[in-house]
């Protein structure tokens, strides 16, 4: 942190508690957020704060994309900002000029909506298993397949897909990414909005490509490098979920501690019970050790020195130290923890999906166990 990151925090964060905050009701209930959202995000000037600015970025680091995700947990706000980001890196790493010049901007005004669409209904963690498909006819790539579990994918008017360009290809060979840009596009929709345990603000569902024809110019980067691409990026939305996975865990020490204090069994606050003080002292002592690693991350990443395997570990181990304090706060509550207006009991249904997505902890595992 210095001093413009700590006025950036400030602006982010009066901005959640102006403009998001209030409506959180209201998006758990329709399950997704309003279409303003986005383009009054854009115009505060927090989306894509790590793109640079002759893109129409903020300019800044991987610290200021941590700002942003930060605030948003801290208020307990689900918000698809970070795939917005996640979608710009992709485009900022293997895109033209042109496309950069075409998507980016319009991206961090709001005026885009972005949507990673890698998921199918046989093919989550193992990409191998991609049976959406991308047949070359003249000019135009003919798309064929679905997506699911497609964060944004509601209000998604610009989406990175994965499929394969080459139908011969076995596994993970012949994945490339294209670029769809779905509004008014024939063959192209959305399905239903899927009800999920949590982050229930956030609008995630089917997609289906039927016949689609998008430009053979939305190719990002080359013809079956779609995999490699995904590999080089995945590092980045991994540790985005340990900023998440920290932030909650912290919050979730922090509100439970205000409780314990004031609640009151058999004539005395919770606190003063031996069991409440060391639970939450485990807790408040995992999360620093996480709060230590995921620094360590950031400064290696921001630096160009994380690797995969560290940013495997990152999501792994934050993300279940997050889903372990933040049950033992539930506990902590008693009956309120499992009261749903109570900030303690999203947390925990919130919470359980981030050891699920962007590959499962049984993946970074695996990932980790190869490099020994």
């Amino acid at each position: 942190m210095d001093d413009e990151l700590r006025i950036f925090r400030k602006t982010v964060r009066q901005f959640i508690q102006e403009q998001f905050v209030p409506h959180q009701s209201r998006w758990r209930e329709q399950h997704r957020p309003d279409d303003e959202a986005w383009t009054s995000i854009g115009k505060a000037g927090i989306l894509l704060p790590d793109i640079p600015e002759e893109y129409g970025g903020g300019g800044g680091t991987f610290a200021h994309e941590t700002v942003v995700n930060e605030e948003l947990a801290l208020a307990g706000v689900h918000f698809g900002s970070s795939i917005q980001s996640i979608v710009g890196h992709y485009i900022l790493s293997y895109g033209t000029e042109e496309q950069r010049r075409n998507w980016l901007p319009r991206m961090a005004r709001g005026e885009l909506v972005a949507a990673i669409a890698m998921t199918e209904p046989s093919a989550g963690s193992d990409l191998a298993g991609v049976k959406t498909t991308a047949r070359r006819e003249g000019g135009d790539y003919v798309l064929n397949g679905s997506k699911t579990f497609i964060t944004n994918g509601w209000h998604a008017s610009l989406v990175c897909v994965a499929l394969k360009t080459d139908l011969r290809a076995a596994g993970l060979k012949g994945i490339s990414l294209v670029m769809v840009e779905p509004k008014n596009l024939a063959g192209y929709r959305v399905g239903r909005t899927l009800e999920k345990v949590g982050m229930n603000g956030l609008d995630t569902c089917e997609i289906f490509f039927d016949d689609v024809r998008v430009p053979a110019a939305n190719l990002l980067g080359a013809e079956g490098k779609g995999f490699n691409q995904m590999v080089q990026q995945l590092p980045y939305e991994r540790l985005t979920i340990g900023v998440g996975a920290v932030a909650m865990a912290e919050q979730a020490v922090a509100i439970t501690t205000k409780y314990v204090k004031e609640r009151m069994a058999f004539g005395k606050p919770l606190l003063d019970f031996q069991n409440t003080r060391f639970k939450l002292a485990q807790c408040k002592t995992e999360a620093h050790i996480g709060r230590v690693f995921l620094d360590s991350c950031i400064q290696r990443f921001i630096a160009g020195q994380l690797d995969a395997v560290t940013a495997a570990m990152a999501k792994y181990w934050l993300t279940e130290c997050q889903c372990r304090i933040v049950d033992e706060c539930v506990q902590l509550h008693g009956g309120y923890g499992y009261m749903i207006e109570y900030p303690i009991a999203r947390m925990w249904t919130d919470s359980r999906v981030q050891r699920i997505y962007a590959g499962t902890n049984e993946i970074m595992k695996e990932l980790i166990g190869w490099a020994l």
